[in-house]
């Protein structure tokens, strides 16, 4: 390659660096890949010779400045790792393996790459870097080895290479990849591989992102005109031409018949001869006019410094066409801009090609997308998915992810050591719910409302209470007004007795004033009963407490009454006193009063108040009583309970 580059430089004279021709110096060389550009382009520098790249770009050039007399033609693909991505949110794909070059470009890519998929939470299976040019034979096994075992475990692959590249690697390895795969890729085959027992059948279904570029008027009639016999000099286009009709232009070769004069390349079959014009061909393209350009320009200048008289002795050394190139601006026939200053080219826009190779040695590919940086956000990509044809044995879109998608109910819990995309599906806690798929973390349902079986939605809970339509709530205010007509029956039995001894031996008020307290006792029930309010809630607790302390403190008369009765008969006068006096009908109205004053200082701090009670039955909302005030409660429960202990002590015999 060095050798090659000397002569390009000086000739194939014996002296080397050494040359007096004037006439047929070359003024430019047009380099590929970027591997084989680095082996030359250091010689190339020592005579500030331009160096034109048709290579895809490479932003290391570009930025870092340390190769001066390198030009790139391609335009800026940047934006090529935000469309594969946006291709892997189309189909919904999140697990998806890289193989890249090595060196910076691959590097690169793979830093680009990684950055768009983690913003889309797309994973990255596995990174393989494969080396360029696979020169030796365990090289080809190691890559070999490489797609057979780590692409086993995905279903998408996207292979970031040159052209150059990309025929190695598959030349090398197709027939040993699975046929189920989905290859996305930046790169085209070339049409020419059908001579090389290449085998493209692993590849069908090929997804293809083609920097877009309108066709240049002409060069397909040009191409297709294109003959030996028109060009003799062209070397190449007579083996193409033995290659693909089978003969010969050469008299002296007897062992094949004589080329028709008329062939053309337009009797070639698409997959032998495809006459669009590929990337690699469009950079080309433009890089033999961006050279012819600024060849132009510069003679044009030096014509006009030229003495007249003096045209014939314009010499010109190949250093002095770089300021030309980098000021280079125009547009090709296709209408598209041409600059090799890289400040000032555009982001590429992309075509998604879909390679088409059933029946084997179709080799066609198909338009079925586009991708635009420029675009908004959710208008970059526009897709035919109808048109598409997936890898052999694929019938519908194919599937790829580390772990299947966590439905409704259930939620994500990572696998520890694995990546994001890697995970196990948890049903969610109790009253939670996960109402989409692959939630992180399962919402808790709102106090009013509760997760459904399938804790994917939460439902509004049944506002409930204690109903006298229900079965409790006939059964309590039945037996509540059962026991208020007993009570009030025996109080129609006393009042109507009244004057009998019996009822007089009972002490007929207080009996009265018992009876009637109880009856008031069990309508007090009622309260509890129905759709509570704040003036049932505060009636509940302070009417129940003030009618039974009555009721107790009546009890607690009669008890006095009857201990004093019985006094009577021992000797002194101050028992008899205290029950000619009527001294226990006071201890009713004191008890209550102590009770009122209780409940006063209750309902005046902390009343009770309407609240309902969400827990204690699952899918129900319970609307009960607060007490407000425990200690008021407790307060007076615990004086009713005093009052109850003292009408139980055990009387005379």
């Amino acid at each position: 390659m060095l050798e090659s580059s000397l002569i390009l430089l000086t000739g194939e004279d014996e002296i080397p660096n050494y040359t007096c021709r004037t006439e047929t110096k070359s003024v430019s060389v047009l380099t590929g890949i970027s591997w084989a550009t680095s082996q030359i382009e250091p010689l190339l520098e020592l005579y500030k010779f331009p160096q034109v790249t048709y290579s895809s770009f490479d932003p290391m050039v570009s930025d870092n400045g340390h190769i001066p007399y390198l030009y790139q033609v391609a335009q800026r693909d940047t934006s090529l790792a935000l469309g594969m991505v946006s291709l892997m949110l189309h189909f919904s794909w999140t697990w998806v393996g890289l193989v890249i070059p090595e060196g910076h470009k691959g590097l690169q890519f793979l830093s680009d790459v990684r950055v768009e998929m983690d913003k889309s939470r797309i994973c990255v299976a596995f990174v393989k870097t494969i080396s360029t040019p696979l020169v030796s034979f365990a090289s080809v096994v190691q890559q070999k080895f490489i797609l057979t075992t780590e692409t086993s475990s995905v279903n998408v692959v996207i292979i970031y290479y040159d052209t150059d590249g990309l025929d190695d690697v598959t030349y090398n390895i197709g027939q040993y990849v699975v046929t189920w795969q989905v290859w996305v890729t930046n790169s085209q085959w070339h049409a020419d591989m059908a001579g090389r027992n290449f085998i493209l059948g692993s590849f069908h279904g090929t997804l293809i992102f083609s920097i877009h570029h309108e066709e240049i008027s002409g060069f397909k009639n040009f191409l297709q005109a294109a003959s030996p016999s028109k060009y003799p000099e062209d070397t190449y286009l007579t083996k193409y031409w033995f290659q693909n009709f089978h003969c010969s232009f050469s008299d002296s070769d007897c062992a094949l018949k004589d080329c028709t004069p008329n062939a053309s390349l337009a009797w070639l079959p698409v997959n032998r001869f495809d006459p669009a014009m590929s990337d690699e061909s469009y950079n080309i393209y433009n890089g033999v006019y961006a050279v012819a350009h600024a060849l132009h320009e510069m003679l044009l200048q030096q014509d006009q410094m030229q003495p007249v008289g003096n045209k014939e002795s314009m010499v010109f050394s190949s250093w002095q066409l770089h300021p030309f190139l980098k000021n280079l601006q125009f547009n090709n026939p296709a209408g598209d801009q041409v600059t090799l200053d890289d400040t000032r080219k555009l982001h590429a826009e992309y075509d998604i090609l879909n390679f088409w190779n059933i029946p084997e040695g179709l080799r066609l590919k198909v338009k079925v997308g586009t991708f635009s940086p420029h675009a908004p956000f959710d208008q970059q990509m526009s897709f035919s998915d109808d048109m598409i044809e997936w890898a052999t044995g694929i019938t519908e879109t194919p599937h790829s992810v580390c772990s299947e998608s966590c439905s409704p109910g259930f939620r994500k819990s990572p696998q520890e050591g694995k990546a994001a995309c890697c995970f196990d599906c948890t049903p969610c806690p109790d009253n939670e719910v996960a109402n989409d798929t692959d939630m992180e973390q399962c919402v808790k349902c709102p106090d009013h409302q509760y997760a459904n079986i399938q804790q994917n939605h939460c439902l509004l809970k049944v506002v409930t209470f204690l109903a006298y339509e229900e079965p409790l709530g006939k059964a309590l205010a039945g037996t509540a007004l059962s026991l208020t007509l007993l009570t009030a029956a025996v109080l129609g039995l006393f009042v109507k007795h009244r004057g009998t001894p019996i009822v007089k031996a009972n002490n007929g008020p207080q009996s009265y004033t018992l009876l009637i307290s109880l009856t008031c006792c069990f309508l007090c029930s009622l309260l509890f009963i129905g759709r509570p309010n704040t003036a049932t809630c505060i009636l509940q607790q302070t009417t129940f407490a003030v009618v039974f302390t009555v009721a107790v403190s009546t009890v607690l008369a009669k008890t006095i009454t009857v201990v004093l009765a019985f006094k009577v008969t021992a000797p002194g006068r101050r028992m008899r006193q205290l029950l000619v006096s009527g001294a226990p009908n006071f201890i009713i109205p004191i008890c209550s009063l102590i009770q009122l004053t209780l409940c006063g200082i209750w309902m005046g701090t902390n009343p009770p108040y309407i609240d309902t009670d969400a827990h204690s039955e699952h899918g129900h909302i319970i609307i009960v009583c607060n007490k407000g005030s425990l200690t008021a409660f407790y307060c007076v429960l615990g004086y009713l309970g005093s009052l109850a202990l003292l009408s139980s002590v055990d009387l005379p015999a």
